[in-house]
């Protein structure tokens, strides 16, 4: 019986690309590694952002330049955007009904918690969740296995009264790693290869479609 909904921001909740992609191109010319306009980096979105950064700069993620990059990314990312997002199609009412059904909502994120909150309170979203779980400054829980890890053993939930809610293969995956089940939705930042090859439970084309899997 679920009880208990973990769900992802980045590209399940919100769409960030402007904010997450504009701060990483302000960061990568900063630490003197420009990137054109024309360079994808949508799929930034959603994984560990030192890692990615440190993928497109082609050194390890422990290197130096990598957390100068992480550095001059927060730099703009906390000021500015932070709110460069807008809140998918019918997040909020979906929310609201899930929480009047019974279910106890907690944001799963790789995003630091500092600014998970910021997102969640400035869309006014914060109030559907009984807490806010994210990753600390220093790289802590960035990786979605031990985050979902820890909200269990936090809120001392079982796994087989929750399910994850995301986007990426790194939430099924971090879910499976627990012995919980996951959704995918597949409007965000996760090809249709990359979803299917995660093997999610379900997929989803709207984040309102979750109401006719959560009975």
């Amino acid at each position: 019986m679920i009880q208990n909904i973990l769900i992802d921001l980045d590209g399940t909740l919100t769409d960030p690309k402007v904010g997450i992609t504009t701060s990483a191109r302000y960061a990568l010319e900063k630490v003197g590694h420009p990137i054109s306009e024309d360079t994808n980096i949508d799929w930034i979105i959603g994984p560990p952002l030192k890692a990615s950064l440190a993928k497109i700069l082609n050194v390890d993620a422990d290197d130096t330049l990598a957390e100068q990059a992480l550095m001059a990314y927060r730099e703009r990312f906390a000021v500015t955007g932070l709110y460069e997002n807008h809140v998918f199609e019918g997040v909020a009412e979906t929310l609201a009904e899930l929480k009047r059904r019974g279910y106890r909502l907690f944001l799963a994120t790789a995003k630091p918690t500092v600014y998970a909150k910021q997102i969640l309170e400035h869309f006014d979203l914060a109030q559907y969740f009984t807490e806010i779980y994210g990753s600390e400054l220093n790289g802590d829980r960035t990786n979605k296995g031990e985050l979902i890890q820890y909200i269990l053993e936090q809120q001392g939930m079982q796994a087989d009264q929750c399910i994850m809610v995301g986007d990426r293969e790194h939430d099924i995956f971090g879910a499976r790693h627990n012995g919980i089940e996951s959704i995918a939705v597949k409007y965000g930042y996760g090809s249709e290869i990359e979803l299917q090859q995660a093997q999610p439970k379900y997929t989803i084309e709207n984040f309102s479609h979750l109401l006719n899997y959560l009975k």
